[in-house]
């Protein structure tokens, strides 16, 4: 399995990184037509339907995928989109949520009896240092309770990627897909109850072409295409040479926030995203530095 990228295919994981960021922008503009819990519900009503007609389900056990789809669709998207429903700015909701990348770390190494290693708890210190720098500058646009929330979140997101990793050598896009049939029950009876038929009702019945379009793009841009590139990617080169160009998610959610929807970007944000991004990179590269160390020619 070859570790060196042709430029197409460095394009091809740009272009799933650039899709997955600048989601967040899009999130914030359907957040203003759709309730939060009823727009979960339609993005994976919309990654399910129609491809499950298309694609052959595999071949785990049932259990597997709904452990999956509720864990990603209630708990990672439902509360994300809970808390960036005035709770945190779409730039900071990019990049928090790549907590994940602990949660499943520490989760993996607890499953597999592993000890921390001293690097990688300064990986957890550094970014830790930059959510409490988030933490002490929360205004109107960020809240504790947002940043709480997508915390929450991510943790959700790594209990997914536990399950799919329980899950074995699967076609990730048909897993994601059928997984989404069980994400659909728990969020539309939240939405219903939570959100109510009466403002479900309207929402859906007002909602123009933009929250449509959004919908459409979470589900098509970010479930089909993402999944589909990203899985390929794996399948062909080693995970450590693709895995760290989701560091670049944050950067793009980061960056069109600020085009788009004029999020400021001050210099004690500029800081937390350095701090967040420093830790997570020390803690998905160091491995692969640690590997060069060691087989380094000697003199």
């Amino acid at each position: 399995m070859s570790s060196t990228l042709p430029v197409r295919h460095v394009l091809l994981a740009v272009a799933v990184v650039a899709v997955w960021g600048t989601n967040f922008v899009v999130i914030k503009l359907a957040l203003a037509q759709l309730p939060p819990l009823l727009l979960a519900t339609l993005r994976f009503s919309f990654a399910a339907v129609p491809a499950v007609f298309f694609l052959k389900r595999p071949a785990v056990p049932w259990r597997n995928l709904a452990a999956y789809g509720v864990l990603i669709g209630a708990g990672q998207f439902g509360l994300l989109f809970i808390a960036m429903n005035g709770h945190i700015s779409p730039g900071l909701a990019a990049l928090v949520i790549q907590t994940q990348v602990f949660f499943t770390i520490g989760m993996a190494m607890r499953s597999a009896g592993e000890r921390v290693q001293p690097v990688q708890w300064a990986a957890l210190l550094l970014s830790a240092v930059g959510l409490v720098t988030i933490a002490t500058h929360t205004d109107g646009s960020t809240t504790p309770l947002g940043l709480a929330i997508v915390l929450v979140a991510a943790f959700c997101w790594a209990s997914g990627n536990m399950a799919s990793r329980r899950a074995g050598r699967v076609d990730m896009l048909a897993y994601v897909v059928w997984a989404s049939l069980f994400s659909v029950p728990p969020l539309l009876v939240l939405s219903l109850a939570i959100e109510g038929p009466a403002r479900v009702a309207t929402s859906l019945a007002h909602a123009e072409a933009v929250a449509w379009g959004a919908v459409l793009w979470q589900a098509v841009g970010n479930t089909l295409f993402g999944f589909a590139a990203w899985g390929w990617l794996l399948a062909r080169y080693p995970a450590a040479t693709i895995t760290p160009m989701a560091l670049l998610v944050p950067v793009f959610g980061m960056a069109s926030s600020s085009w788009w929807l004029g999020e400021p970007l001050p210099g004690w944000k500029l800081t937390a995203a350095a701090l967040v991004l420093g830790g997570l990179a020390l803690n998905l590269l160091w491995p692969r530095l640690r590997a060069a160390w060691v087989s380094r020619p000697r003199a």
